[in-house]
């Protein structure tokens, strides 16, 4: 990266205008010849059809950097050979970490997992189905080298996905962008590079409900868009159904805003005035023109509005007081079925405290 000597005798506005040039103070650019430990995390779930073709072009990129690196697989209750997959290709390299979940806990919890178990200076977090390319790991690295602790990969284009599901992704992340206190990155999912201080103070984040964009998010860093066009699944099927995409935009929205209560706030504030300004209304009628029994329909009309609104309130309240039940229970994460390690955390470089 190129810096610049800011001279005294340059006058302010020349300065000024220079800004634009300036190196940015936040960051702390790393020497070229700088050679960290690279961690890749990928969870899975049934994933026997293309975790062989994940697995050979993951080591492929890796050994090109010439770095030490590990690759660190968590096996998230699959029912079928994915978990033997993984023990023979560990069996074969020293480079994989095996992480045996004891049952299926999700996506979420999986990744959470997989951090947990990673050594490396450097973690970078990819799904096992290929739909992010591991072939741009280097040019996640240049971020690195430039001083950035997080680089995220933004979609531009979704291959393989339905028009539906495209337009509901772009249509939650730009809602909950729009009502969450902390800036979440658009069109942005789990393919990201991470330095080892900012997983570190992500693993002090164990709420069970987790939404990890949020809170790759919520931890700050210095970090870099990178953008790039999403692939189609190499092979298999996606695990995700309309229902598990609901859950996980539910766990993000109720995990880092309170929007709907307020939403739920203000629509009664709104119903109750307008009841008020009705039953003045119906006052004055009544006063004046007499009070004919009659307005059934409309009667039954104002009951039912009034009870959907109701409904929909303790519904909102439900979502949150259900969260806070999960949460004061204090359970582990996930338990582990069986660990393992490969050459890079029996070295124990970058171990964690």
């Amino acid at each position: 990266m190129d810096t610049y000597r800011i001279d005294v005798d340059i006058p302010l506005e020349e300065t000024v205008r220079r800004e634009n040039k300036l190196a940015d103070p936040a960051l702390s650019p790393r020497p070229l010849s700088a050679r960290p430990s690279i961690s890749v995390v990928a969870p899975a779930y049934n994933e026997q059809e293309v975790l062989p073709e994940f697995y050979l072009r993951v080591t492929k990129v890796l050994a090109a950097t010439g770095m030490p690196y590990e690759i660190v697989l968590v096996n998230d209750g699959s029912c079928d050979q994915t978990l033997a997959l993984m023990h023979q290709l560990r069996g074969n390299d020293p480079h994989l970490t095996v992480v045996d979940l004891s049952r299926n806990f999700g996506k979420e919890i999986a990744l959470t997992a997989g951090l947990d178990h990673t050594y490396g200076d450097i973690i970078v977090i990819l799904d096992a189905d290929l739909q992010d390319p591991p072939e741009l790991i280097p040019q996640m690295l240049e971020g690195w080298y430039e001083g950035y602790d997080v680089v995220y990969g933004v979609r531009t284009h979704r291959d393989g996905e339905s028009l539906t599901k495209k337009a509901t992704a772009k249509l939650f992340y730009r809602l909950i962008q729009h009502v969450s206190r902390v800036r979440i990155p658009k069109d942005t999912g789990d393919f990201r590079l991470m330095t080892r201080r900012a997983v570190e103070e992500l693993r002090k984040l164990r709420e069970e409900h987790r939404f990890m964009k949020g809170l790759f998010a919520w931890i700050g860093f210095p970090a870099k868009p990178m953008y790039y066009r999403r692939d189609a699944r190499v092979a298999g099927n996606t695990k995700w159904n309309y229902a598990g995409l609901w859950n996980l935009a539910m766990e993000g929205i109720t995990s880092f805003t309170v929007a709907p209560l307020k939403v739920a706030s203000y629509t009664g504030f709104a119903v109750a005035l307008t009841a008020m300004l009705y039953g003045i209304y119906v006052i004055w009628k009544a006063m004046f023109f007499g009070n004919p029994v009659k307005g059934y329909p409309s009667l039954m009309a104002v009951i039912l509005f009034l009870g959907g609104i109701q409904l929909m309130s303790i519904g909102i309240l439900g979502e949150y007081i259900g969260r806070i039940f999960h949460e004061v229970k204090g359970r582990p994460l996930y338990l582990v079925n069986r660990l393992l390690q490969s050459s890079l955390q029996e070295k124990e470089i970058g171990r964690p405290e």
